[in-house]
């Protein structure tokens, strides 16, 4: 048990309520103010400047630049001293720059095919991938590039001569080291001048999204909560209508009149309705926060996401319902490949948007009725804000929380408030966390449900549940 949990919390002097404010986390996400709207439209307008810039710097070559300061230059000789040699060199440049930019224009003749193996990957693998370029014109082609952008680099591939209706194959292999989303292509054929002082790449195809998914790690055997399915376990909760039978009781305004026993109505001479005991699917909550201010290193960020993936996935495999939150808003999550697909384009999330805490308190909003909970987070989240995240979640919920500390060997465990704490240091010790929690829960008194009789299951489920 980490000594910031066990050790008590010495008081500390009163402070003023400006300083409170601003030690205290943010609970809720707030109105972005002025300030912050003036700054992200500022952004929004670099952001657009650097991409028009950045697109004329791919058209002008090096010793174009050179050449376009030389005739800006000469040109202002000329004009400032009256020579009349400065005078004819700018003009050759400037013509020479002039005659260099027509052989920008005109169209490709290549029909080019794009095709990947395969579109998710996960990090460590290789994409497979291969470029068919065919000549389907008359006239024999000269030798060309092509270029395949892959995210922010680019493969070069060069293309031979190629006759009439002659094909030309290239296989590449696409190396992957982070999470992300790669935009593959769009292919493009290369045009320039012979002097290259323009170069300019004309699209052939559309690019292809490259997924790659974070790490995840299974957890066999290892299921966390209640399992209860429409056709398996009851819970304590009475309802009017459902598959578990619980008793009878007098009729009341509003009843379904098929529940109605007619047997014990004639024995008793009052209206007796059947009640029954609620059994629904569990509902599984997983909070991934990604404020930044919450992580030490880009490391534990991505071991965060790949612990959210595994946990996610479990619950998948065990047909629950999941619901998976970032203080953005929900994640996409009906399909594993769904919720891997939504992981591999997640980022950090606004300061403004709070952080654990705030994390907590919308999945209490959004998910009143969540069975489970699994709150991750970063090294730098201490226990007070884990306390005050736990404690806003729903009333009766099952919570775990695990932080993400890529320090740390072994997998640790504490209690903070009513939540399991884990703390993880690498992918591989998240199964034997998960194991410790389950152990933990039946030394406090934790049992495993019995299944239900058979006069009260139909079809009931085969897996079993933890219950408290």
């Amino acid at each position: 048990m980490p000594a910031d949990a066990a050790a008590p919390v010495a008081p500390t002097p009163p402070t003023s309520d400006a300083e409170g404010e601003a030690d205290a986390p943010l609970v809720a996400p707030r109105e972005a103010t002025a300030a912050e709207r003036r700054r992200e439209r500022i952004d929004a307008v670099r952001r657009r400047v650097v991409r028009v810039l950045r697109a004329i710097g791919d058209v002008v070559q090096p010793l174009g630049w050179v050449l376009i300061a030389t005739a800006v230059l000469v040109w202002w000789l000329a004009f400032a001293y009256g020579w009349r040699e400065f005078l004819v060199i700018a003009a050759v440049i400037t013509v020479t720059l002039i005659i260099s930019l027509g052989f920008l224009f005109g169209r490709t003749t290549y029909e080019i095919g794009l095709d990947l193996t395969r579109t998710r990957v996960v990090v460590g693998e290789r994409a497979v991938g291969g470029l068919m370029l065919a000549n389907r014109t008359p006239r024999t082609l000269l030798p060309s590039e092509v270029i395949l952008p892959v995210g922010a680099g680019r493969g070069v591939f060069q293309v031979p001569r190629l006759a009439p209706d002659e094909e030309h194959e290239e296989v590449f292999a696409i190396p992957t080291t982070t999470r992300g989303v790669l935009s593959v292509g769009p292919v493009s054929v290369r045009r320039g001048d012979p002097l290259g002082l323009f170069e300019r790449a004309h699209d052939r195809r559309q690019a292809v999204d490259l997924y790659v998914h974070p790490q995840t790690t299974a957890l066999e055997g290892l299921s966390l909560g209640h399992l209860r399915d429409l056709e398996g376990l009851p819970v304590q909760h009475l309802a009017r209508d459902d598959v578990s039978f619980h008793a009878l009781r007098e009729y009341q305004p509003g009843d379904d009149l098929r529940h109605v026993h007619w047997k014990s109505t004639a024995r008793v001479g009052e209206v007796m309705v059947r009640q029954y005991e609620e059994t629904r699917r569990s509902h599984f909550v997983v909070g991934l926060s990604t404020l930044p201010d919450e992580y030490r290193e880009a490391a534990e960020f991505e071991l965060a996401i790949s612990v959210a993936g595994s946990i996610g996935l479990r619950a998948l495999r065990d047909s629950r319902v999941l619901d998976a939150r970032t203080q953005q808003g929900p994640l996409r999550s009906l399909s594993s490949r769904r919720f891997l697909d939504e992981l591999s384009m997640l980022g950090h999330s606004r300061a403004r948007l709070g952080g654990i805490v705030a994390l907590a308190g919308g999945i209490a909003a959004h998910a009143p009725d969540a069975a489970v909970v699994v709150l991750v987070t970063g090294s730098r989240t201490d226990a007070a804000e884990l306390r005050l995240a736990c404690s806003r979640l729903p009333l009766g919920v099952r919570a775990l929380a695990v932080v993400a500390d890529t320090r740390v060997d072994a997998p640790a465990l504490q209690r903070i408030g009513e939540a399991d704490v884990v703390t993880v240091g690498a992918l591989d010790q998240l199964p034997r966390a998960v194991r410790k929690v389950l152990s933990w829960a039946r030394a406090r008194g934790c049992r495993v449900a019995p299944r239900a009789p058979l006069h009260r299951r139909r079809r009931s489920s085969r897996a079993f549940s933890l219950s408290t």
